[in-house]
């Protein structure tokens, strides 16, 4: 069970959980490379993580919550770059002022077919976000103490696009967090919690 003991989340603790190395690998035959950024900052010493609320006109994925980021292009070296150019070109923030703090273990999209690999960084607070407008409805700001509250937290089923999903499920206010983004955030929370990622779900 997650925790919400927030006294070590400072910056300093948060780095020493995470590391680039080594680089994500080759995504297996059949998916799509893609990078995603989970951007952090702190309100005084309040750890704060960053989504976007999807419009309903982009391809993939619409209405639903996400990290920043997308697929990789001819002209990104990596998926890093990929992750930083798609949060500059999405929530508007500049690549060069993002501290990248390291990455956690890769996953892949159950039905659009994305392998994502998705990193963690330090955004400067205050900040002046300049959502896009085509591709992102709004920011979702949530408090790492609200996502480690087991009260916010299950595991179950959830309706979407005529299907239903096993999936975990975060809540905040009306908006449900489910599907990869689920994943990837119980991931990246259970290695801060316990020093290790589990398996995936």
């Amino acid at each position: 069970m997650l925790q919400k003991d927030m006294t070590p989340f400072s910056p300093d603790f948060l780095k020493s959980r995470l590391s680039l190395d080594p680089p994500p690998p080759e995504p297996p035959p059949g998916l799509q490379p893609a990078g995603v950024l989970a951007p952090v900052f702190f309100v005084d010493t309040t750890p704060h993580l960053l989504f976007t609320k999807r419009t309903l006109t982009v391809r993939d994925h619409r209405g639903q919550i996400s990290f920043p980021g997308g697929v990789r292009s001819s002209k990104d070296p990596h998926l890093l770059a990929t992750a930083l150019r798609e949060t500059e070109e999405e929530i508007g923030v500049d690549r060069n002022v993002i501290e990248v703090w390291g990455r956690i273990n890769q996953s892949h999209t159950l039905g659009s077919g994305y392998w994502i690999s998705p990193f963690v960084g330090l955004v400067p607070y205050p900040y002046e976000f300049k959502p896009n407008n085509v591709e992102v409805e709004r920011l979702i700001i949530v408090p790492f103490s609200h996502l480690l509250d087991p009260a916010n937290f299950s595991e179950g089923t959830y309706d979407w696009g005529g299907q239903t999903w096993m999936t975990q499920l975060y809540t905040y206010g009306d908006d449900v967090i489910w599907g990869l983004t689920a994943r990837l955030l119980y991931n990246f929370l259970t290695l801060l919690t316990s020093g290790q990622e589990p398996g995936d779900f």
